[in-house]
């Protein structure tokens, strides 16, 4: 454990709540809740005895499927052959739940730089070893660099689109590549779809657990966290080829025993309502991204600030020798901003931010972002 990195956002929270007033672009969450449907379904749980009981260990029937119909209807994928869903306590589960399976310790795992911390973190708490492939500057995936970076004791990659911390949402002739690449050399592909909703211009999102030849290798992770609202409800999902149920199983009964019922509850009745609860949250982001955009454009002499098409991020590259995590301290301290130092995404050579435009309301968002800029130039020159 000692060899785990620190959990980056509780120290930020920490300095942010230390300095009173200032304006937090640092975690990753949205700023609306759960649909009212979840509410009233939560509102009525627990009224019989069987509601209090543990359930089973891979989710309740009515939610896998309606989990398995939603598959089906908007990621291309069927979870009833050679597959099956497991219900998790949120995103971050079903990733320890895949590394667990499919490692030894000593093991190698490939996350692409820059990375979501938490992946790292898991790695490393299964006694494996992060091993990163630089993607190119805008963040997009560098086939030649993947191939590069595998090493003989390398069993899965892992790719997170739309991506966390970037906003880089990749293609589908990439992800087909990488997951092409993942059957010739026998590891497994494990992508994180939590922001599945979340693109703009156009842009969209591909599943890579839709690809027929994938099925034996591919891991997909979703999470309601951020498209419902359901961040503090810890509600996550994988979708797993049939031979890795039996470890996941084990590792999931140990770890939880079983998804909690009443979050399993909220759930299903979110999903029922739909991806149509999300769309209109997602057009308001929009706008958001867009004025964000616009106010970097103030200080792009000394940031770099490449495009970003999903998620609710900008990841933007510093021109200056400053340690991040010094920059972060100074801005928070000296600005009354908060963003989250690159160096917890894997990115060791130069200053990066990322910045989160998701939690807040507009008018928050932009008086953020003009303290950002504003203590960027007054620190950076």
């Amino acid at each position: 454990m000692q060899a785990v990195q620190a959990p980056v956002i509780p120290i930020i929270g920490e300095l942010t709540r230390s300095t009173p007033g200032t304006i937090s672009l640092g975690q990753g969450i949205v700023s609306y809740g759960p649909p009212r449907e979840a509410l009233v379904a939560a509102a009525e749980f627990g009224r019989t005895i069987e509601e209090h009981r543990y359930g089973p260990v891979e989710g309740s029937p009515a939610l896998l499927a309606m989990i398995t119909g939603k598959l089906r209807r908007e990621n291309g994928i069927d979870a009833t052959h050679e597959r099956r869903v497991v219900v998790t306590a949120g995103g971050n589960m079903a990733f320890m739940n895949a590394v667990l399976a499919i490692t030894d310790p000593g093991d190698d795992v490939l996350l692409l730089a820059p990375f979501y911390f938490n992946h790292d973190m898991a790695i490393v708490m299964a006694g494996c070893r992060t091993i990163t492939a630089p993607t190119d500057a805008n963040y997009q995936i560098d086939l030649d660099a993947l191939r590069d970076a595998l090493t003989p004791r390398t069993r899965a990659i892992v790719t997170v689109s739309p991506n966390n911390p970037s906003g880089a949402v990749y293609d589908e002739a990439t992800l087909r590549a990488v997951n092409a690449l993942c059957r010739e050399r026998g590891l497994y592909h494990i992508n994180d779809e939590a922001y599945e909703y979340f693109t703009y211009d156009g842009v969209t999102h591909f599943s890579p657990g839709a690809i027929d030849e994938g099925r034996e290798h591919t891991i997909s992770l979703y999470s309601l966290s951020k498209a419902y609202g359901f961040a503090s409800w810890r509600i996550g999902y994988m979708v797993i080829p049939e031979h890795l149920f039996e470890s996941v199983n084990k590792i999931q009964d140990t770890n939880l025993i079983c998804p909690p019922a009443i979050s399993q509850t909220a759930a299903l009745a979110a999903l029922r309502v739909g991806a149509a609860y999300c769309r209109p949250q997602v057009d308001t982001l929009a706008t958001v991204r867009q004025l964000v955009r616009q106010e970097l454009q103030a200080v792009g002499d000394i940031c770099d600030v490449p495009v970003s098409t999903g998620a609710f991020y900008y990841l933007l590259r510093v021109h200056t020798p400053l340690d991040p995590f010094v920059m972060a301290e100074r801005l928070i301290k000296e600005h009354r901003v908060a963003a989250i130092p690159g160096s917890a995404f894997g990115l060791t050579q130069g200053c990066y931010l990322r910045i989160s435009y998701g939690a807040l309301d507009k008018d928050s968002v932009a008086a953020g972002v003009s303290r950002l800029v504003t203590g960027l130039r007054a620190i950076v020159g």
